[in-house]
């Protein structure tokens, strides 16, 4: 892939990445930082994944979607931070163009899954405890298998409209990226030509993409705490909280973060603030999520101390 010439018949061939810290000093520092978030990201999403596969008592639609969210967690990170550790180790901060389209296209890919996936969590939900009765057939294998397939193709779609979007963009200018990866907003400031049409497929993609999604997860939860209200037990209202709390936690921050960084564009200058949302987005995210559903929720919690100590499950 061939970036397209600008009016001066001259092309960028590749991006200068600045990175989180200028200072070189502080090269080191921030490498062993991204290291150890990124092995204990890894770690824990790979140790929740391997307890829902070993444990018995977590083969339901709910835990087959959290295995599935554990594995997009890996990929997101993978794909922006072991790049940036390896340019803070060889010194070089250049990036292909190539390279920075790829990399743009399966964050976005591997994001936009994460996004369609838990709306199926709070579809999951919503029939979990509002219509218990017919739960196992509208919940089935094969319904899961869909929504996972539906949601890896909506995302597909959304990533590669962005990228094929950037691609018409002619870049002759400058080509310093004052970020720590390839993202739309910061490659739009660097476009010799009009990034208007591009901004307005954003706003466009983004409301059907991300505002549907949101929409389904606050109808679904919406019936959710009704039915969670008329429920007499208290036991049975606090089991209920607790797996839809963590998820509509991790809802919040994917979605309160996504908004920030994508729904600004046109009204506000990046700045250094948007380093800090990257790293929510890339790092922060993916590292809480096995937190998050391991503390709040007592069988994924149980299945980890199980998995980790060799013990077996009690049937």
């Amino acid at each position: 892939m061939k970036p397209k010439s600008g009016a001066n018949g001259t092309a960028i061939t590749e991006f200068i990445l600045l990175g989180l810290v200028e200072s070189p000093e502080l090269w080191p520092v921030a490498f062993v930082l991204f290291l150890l978030a990124y092995l204990v990201t890894v770690g824990g999403n790979l140790s929740i994944l391997a307890a829902i596969l070993v444990e018995p008592k977590l083969n339901t639609p709910m835990y087959f979607f959290l295995g599935n969210l554990s594995v997009l967690d890996v990929g997101c990170i993978s794909v922006t931070v072991p790049p940036m550790l390896g340019r803070l180790l060889s010194h070089k901060h250049t990036v292909p163009y190539g390279a920075c389209l790829s990399q743009l296209f399966f964050f976005h890919l591997l994001v936009g899954v994460d996004c369609f996936l838990l709306t199926a969590m709070a579809y999951d939900r919503f029939l979990a405890i509002c219509r218990p009765l017919t739960y196992s057939i509208r919940m089935s294998q094969t319904v899961q298998r869909i929504l996972v397939a539906v949601s890896w193709a909506c995302a597909f779609t959304n990533a590669l409209t962005h990228t094929v979007a950037i691609y018409t963009l002619h870049f002759c200018g400058p080509n310093v990226i004052n970020h720590f990866y390839c993202d739309l907003p910061q490659l739009f400031q660097l476009s010799c030509s009009s990034t208007q049409l591009n901004e307005l497929l954003l706003f466009a993609v983004g409301f059907i993409m991300a505002g549907t999604p949101m929409a389904l997860v606050i109808i679904s939860y919406a019936h959710v705490a009704a039915a969670v209200v008329r429920i007499r037990s208290v036991e049975g209202r606090k089991k209920a909280f607790s797996t839809c709390g963590s998820h509509l936690t991790v809802v919040t921050i994917i979605y309160g973060s996504g908004i920030f960084n994508y729904m600004r564009l046109g009204s506000v200058k990046l700045s250094d603030k948007d380093k800090a949302v990257g790293i929510f987005n890339t790092v922060i995210n993916p590292m809480l999520n096995p937190i998050i559903y391991s503390l709040r929720n007592p069988d994924v919690h149980g299945a980890l101390w199980r998995f980790l100590t060799g013990r077996r499950s009690v049937s």
